[in-house]
């Protein structure tokens, strides 16, 4: 009986969801979401072409911020396929197998996004309160373990929980909340004995996102502490303008991953498109507004992309 549960399972397909009741109107949506994934590509791939190819900025700031912008541009690329192709029309369903991995993506760029922020912080950290041992503290060579740690954090944790999937039993109607896959979303359809995968998902998100948040907080108020210690108003303003950035990403990060948490927590009796519009926010707002903070607000990174486009237009 368990052999065909698990046979049925693996051939299941899911029902993806555009926006319900606006599918008259996906051609003209498309418009907009396909303007915003350009901007994506296009935006975090200018930020990593202008870090590469700048010496002056080979430095752990910047090389975090890379790890970030790569982060977001395989964010971008992980769902780009199933939003674009419902409201394109080529894509209705999505099959067991493909809508597994495309949840292990999504939520391992999370965490690894969650990750790098607080490397961020803590380069920040370094820099404002023990500034004349900055670099021999963050040398190329620690900054390459802390990526191969972020990574193996950001994917190796995430295997049980997911592989599991493909041998639970989905015996509610297949119809999925977003127009991506989500492990939480899978749970809500299935039959089976879902209690490993609810701790165990519970588990990473408190060892991970909440952890890193809590961490990134405690970095923020050392250094404002550090900060207020300075005599200067002009030093303290200063030191506090090279946070701007990161406390804007992270901000930009953490606030969907909160409502469309809380959107699906208590959010049950809300319209279907709610859910939808929150899942969208979550997995494109962060990706989207990055480049564009880090090209405003960072001094270095907008004077290179400026000078990026005052040469190609001469």
């Amino acid at each position: 009986m368990s052999a065909i549960s698990i046979s049925n399972s693996n051939n299941s397909r899911f029902v993806l969801t555009g926006f319900p009741g606006l599918e008259v109107h996906y051609l003209w949506i498309s418009i907009p979401f396909s303007t915003i994934y350009a901007m994506v590509f296009l935006g975090n791939c200018m930020v990593l072409h202008v870090i590469r190819t700048e010496v002056s900025l080979h430095q752990p700031m910047f090389y975090f911020l890379a790890m970030l912008a790569l982060t977001d541009l395989c964010m971008g690329l992980s769902t780009v396929h199933t939003v674009l192709g419902i409201l394109w029309g080529f894509i209705r369903e999505i099959s067991l197998d493909s809508c597994i991995a495309q949840s292990y993506f999504i939520h391992g760029l999370s965490f690894m996004e969650s990750s790098v922020l607080l490397a961020m912080a803590f380069d920040r950290y370094i820099a404002i309160c023990n500034p004349l041992r900055y670099s021999s503290i963050l040398t190329n060579d620690k900054i390459m373990k802390i990526g191969v740690t972020i990574l193996c954090r950001s994917s190796l944790l995430i295997p049980p929980v997911i592989i599991r999937l493909k041998f639970l039993n989905y015996c509610r109607p297949h119809i999925l909340s977003h127009s991506f896959c989500l492990h939480q979303d899978l749970l809500r359809i299935a039959c089976s004995d879902i209690h490993f995968n609810s701790i165990y998902a519970l588990a990473l998100v408190i060892s991970n996102l909440l952890l890193d948040a809590v961490l990134i907080l405690i970095s923020y108020i050392v250094i404002l502490h550090t900060v207020l210690a300075i005599a200067s108003q002009e030093e303290r303003i200063k030191s506090l303008q090279t946070c701007l950035s990161h406390i804007c990403a992270v901000l930009v990060f953490y606030i969907p991953i909160i409502g469309l948490t809380m959107v699906h927590r208590f959010g049950k009796h809300l319209s279907p498109l709610v859910h939808v519009l929150m899942g969208n926010i979550y997995i494109l707002f962060p990706p989207m507004m990055n480049p564009i903070i880090y090209s405003i607000k960072t001094q270095q990174i907008r004077r290179r992309v400026q000078r990026l486009f005052s040469l190609k237009a001469s």
